[in-house]
């Protein structure tokens, strides 16, 4: 069970915020969840600090590693006996639906599994010998990692940044968005109640003015962003000039893309889910679909059909497929989308306005909508909304298809259904992303690594690369072995 603490974890302690005042609400209703205080200047100050002296005591990096994995693995364990809890509140800062919710907090716990598996068994290197010397190559941690994430899957974006980098033996600082600031703290808390040492975390509430502390702090090491371009792009020229490591997963405008020969009825509703699921709210959401001529009206009379099966309603309710999107911000965006859509030219073929339901009324609900008619130069086809909004294209050819899916500057993600396996291994090579899916669509792996082309991002999280993202590697050599 979660027992409230105060809001925030400084250096593994619970204690209150010094700076402004952050308001949480529930988007499924506009309910107040919780007021709480910031964490001020002196308090970030003081996160670095205690970090900083727990890097150089040693103590957590100099432990054998299948001690660092038990914490680990005990954080994993907490985390499912607090599955429920983690869940509701999750649901109750985002609008996710509550089984997504609670099949997040079991991914996050994967996660951390993974890493801890990772930590216990993933060694230094030791070449073959090459002359009168013995080389050997470690990994050491980078110091004090800054992790800064979004609101839409703070669960499994939080986890996977914080096992990996605990794992390699980084003290962390956690920035979590202001819209799921409480699910944060309590996931931090799991590590702490594991038997995390004291320094090595903390979790920092705050606005964009705390983010900009973090980053510019003199005793920062290294970046960890998940959320939009323009946001990684002034982090990463925030930290250009001290040359530190940085990894970006920022957004995207990812194609799905239907053959003629494609199992339509499959495709239909994976396309659906692709863009749908999380009420779009994903980053790797398929939100450019683009659909071979010849079927063209057949597949979207298919996926219109197929989407207005959706429940749109209360994120706690069974029958809901959809919840409120996060914020009556992102509604509002979301919107202002829609309506440059229609003055574009654009036909809506489904959705573009609010549900008008009892149960949705005062929540940020929006429905899904799909649109065609549109140029593919058009805002709504080139710029990332991070809603419910598919925009649907035709082609003829295959160059027809690669010039315009990579006629973007995001690279995330891509889906592709056909029968002909060749022809879609073909057309995955051609498309410029960092994930490609033949015949499905968000099957994703922890062992896998992730990560985006162009403005979608820099670096790589996940498998094993992920863990060495977070470390430096350095070479020794121990000479006179010649006799």
């Amino acid at each position: 069970m979660i027992t409230r603490k105060k809001p925030m974890i400084l250096a593994g302690s619970d204690v209150e915020g010094l700076g402004g005042k952050l308001s949480i609400t529930n988007p499924a209703n506009g309910s107040l969840i919780s007021e709480l205080r910031m964490a001020s200047a002196e308090q970030v100050d003081l996160a670095f600090e205690k970090a900083t002296a727990a890097i150089r005591k040693n103590d957590w990096f100099a432990r054998p590693p299948h001690e660092r994995a038990s914490v680990l693995f005990r954080t994993a364990e907490l985390m499912l006996e607090r599955k429920d809890e983690l869940a509701h509140l999750q649901t109750s800062e985002n609008g996710k639906t509550l089984k997504e919710s609670l099949g997040q907090v079991s991914a996050a716990a994967g996660i951390i599994r993974y890493f801890a598996s990772v930590c216990e068994t993933v060694e230094g290197e030791t070449p073959p010998p090459r002359g009168p010397y013995l080389s050997v190559t470690t990994y050491e941690p980078l110091g004090v990692v800054a992790a800064i994430t979004p609101w839409n899957s703070l669960l499994t974006m939080a986890a996977q940044k914080l096992a990996p980098a605990l794992a390699a033996g980084n003290a962390v600082i956690l920035k979590p968005s202001e819209l799921t600031t409480l699910v944060s703290i309590e996931l931090a808390r799991a590590f702490v109640d594991a038997g995390l040492p004291e320094g090595l975390l903390s979790v920092l509430p705050g606005d964009s003015s705390t983010g900009e502390a973090i980053i510019n702090h003199p005793d920062l090491a290294m970046v960890s962003f998940t959320g939009g371009t323009n946001a990684g792009r002034a982090i990463a020229s925030a930290v250009a000039g001290r040359f530190i490591p940085t990894i970006l997963e920022l957004g995207g405008k990812s194609p799905t893309i239907v053959f003629a020969d494609a199992d339509l009825d499959k495709a239909a509703a994976d396309v659906s889910s692709a863009i749908f699921g999380s009420g779009g709210q994903s980053c790797v959401a398929g939100s450019r679909l683009f659909v071979e001529k010849s079927i063209y009206d057949d597949f979207l009379d298919r996926l219109v059909a197929v989407s207005k099966k959706l429940n749109v309603g209360p994120p706690l309710e069974d029958a809901s497929n959809i919840g409120p999107m996060a914020s009556e911000a992102q509604r509002a965006r979301i919107e202002g989308y829609v309506d440059l859509a229609k003055k574009e030219g654009g036909r809506i073929l489904l959705g573009g306005t609010r549900p008008d339901t009892d149960d949705c009324r005062d929540g940020a609900y929006y429905l899904p909508t799909i649109i065609d008619g549109l140029d593919h130069s058009s805002a709504v086809c080139q710029e990332e909304i991070f809603g419910s909004v598919l925009v649907a294209l035709p082609f003829t050819t295959e160059d027809d298809l690669v010039t315009q899916a990579n006629d973007t500057v995001f690279g995330l993600a891509c889906g592709i259904w056909s029968r002909d396996l060749t022809k879609a291994w073909r057309i995955a090579g051609a498309i410029k992303a960092g994930t490609v899916w033949i015949n499905t669509y968000k099957q994703l792996s922890i062992a896998a690594p992730f990560g985006g082309y162009k403005e979608s991002g820099l670096g790589r999280e996940k498998g094993i690369q992920g863990l060495r993202a977070y470390q430096q590697a350095k070479s020794i050599y121990l000479g006179g072995l010649g006799g």
